[in-house]
């Protein structure tokens, strides 16, 4: 038995290692993405608190406030940014150091109480100014996110693992020899994923609403476009890593190289006000971080179509792209 046991295992062995893409990824993804995650959070101790700050910067640097520690001072274009930031906890705090220190706090914050607490400290002249609007809990800029990312792991694995396992059963090798094109496959796939992730998208959103008491201060209508377009997007993402390969180890290794900096990078769970210009510009680049954005100006905001058409043309044209790229490489069999 323990011959066979180490023939088993020898043989195994000799498969994964001769499977060449598999062995590069299994070597160098977490590699990758140690090295990518080290070049945006790495360098000096990552700041506790983000504030906005207003006015001049000679009056600013001046102040004894600056001095903190593990805080980072974010300049602010206009109040009306500013204030919109604090609502939407994208800053803890606002300041203005002209003419006298103002600042606007959101009262529904954690980090706002305690970044307050060290102004005062610091200044105890700083006067606090009311809040136009109404701030935001956190839960609530939160819950975008949320279905965001359920939409993003639903669409790249669910679409991805499932083109797969039709590659590997000789499923696909099946339907090749029937009139059916490779794009006409790849769309009868992104549709039926679609349906699905929408109905669960609309069970979620109902049911986590009536948890949380959240209500929409746009259209849900126009919600339910951006997780259409959204969907189609990543949906198409996923169909165009599956096209080709015949490994698992490949397909899970692009799968979640894809997803993890989506994750960290789209705004899911904290804002990336104030980061690097490069960091936020590869950020815009992914869908999850266009349909995040257009569902919390909606949702937050009360935004119309006008204000989130961009996100939409460029989710729709992603669409586009990943599609027609996924079917210019799609592989019917395993050769």
């Amino acid at each position: 038995m323990i011959k066979r046991l180490l023939a088993v295992w020898h043989a195994r062995n000799l498969e994964f290692v001769r499977d060449r893409p598999t062995l590069l990824f299994t070597l160098l993804l977490p590699v990758g993405v140690v090295i990518g995650m080290s070049f945006i959070f790495g360098g000096p101790p990552r700041p506790l608190f983000k504030v906005g700050v207003l006015g001049t910067d000679v009056a600013a640097r001046a102040n004894p406030f600056r001095a903190e520690r593990y805080t980072q001072f974010v300049t602010v274009a206009s109040e009306a940014t500013g204030l919109s930031a604090v609502t939407h906890q994208e800053i803890d705090l606002l300041i203005d150091f002209d003419g006298g220190v103002r600042y606007w706090v959101n009262t529904d914050s954690p980090k706002g109480y305690i970044v307050e607490k060290l102004l005062i400290a610091a200044d105890p002249g700083a006067r606090r100014q009311p809040v136009t609007g109404q701030a935001i809990p956190y839960v609530n800029w939160l819950f975008p996110g949320i279905l965001g990312m359920n939409m993003m792991f639903s669409c790249l694995f669910g679409v991805g693992y499932v083109v797969l396992r039709y590659r590997k059963s000789g499923f696909l090798k099946r339907l090749h020899a029937t009139p059916l094109s490779a794009f006409e496959f790849l769309t009868a796939q992104v549709l039926s994923r679609l349906s699905l992730i929408l109905f669960v998208t609309v069970v979620l959103y109902a049911g986590i609403g009536a948890i949380i008491h959240f209500h929409s201060a746009g259209s849900v209508a126009l919600l339910l476009l951006i997780a259409a377009i959204g969907s189609l997007s990543m949906i198409a993402l996923g169909l165009t890593v599956a096209a080709r390969f015949a490994s698992e180890e490949v397909v899970g290794g692009l799968l979640n190289l894809l997803t993890w900096p989506m994750m960290l990078l789209s705004g899911v769970w904290f804002s990336i006000e104030g980061s690097s210009r490069w960091v936020q510009w590869v950020a815009d680049i992914f869908p999850l971080t266009q349909v995040i954005q257009a569902a919390r100006a909606v949702m937050l905001d009360g935004a119309g179509i006008r204000q989130v058409t961009p996100n939409l043309i460029y989710l729709t044209a992603m669409t586009l792209v990943f599609l027609a790229f996924g079917a210019w490489s799609f592989k019917w069999r395993i050769d």
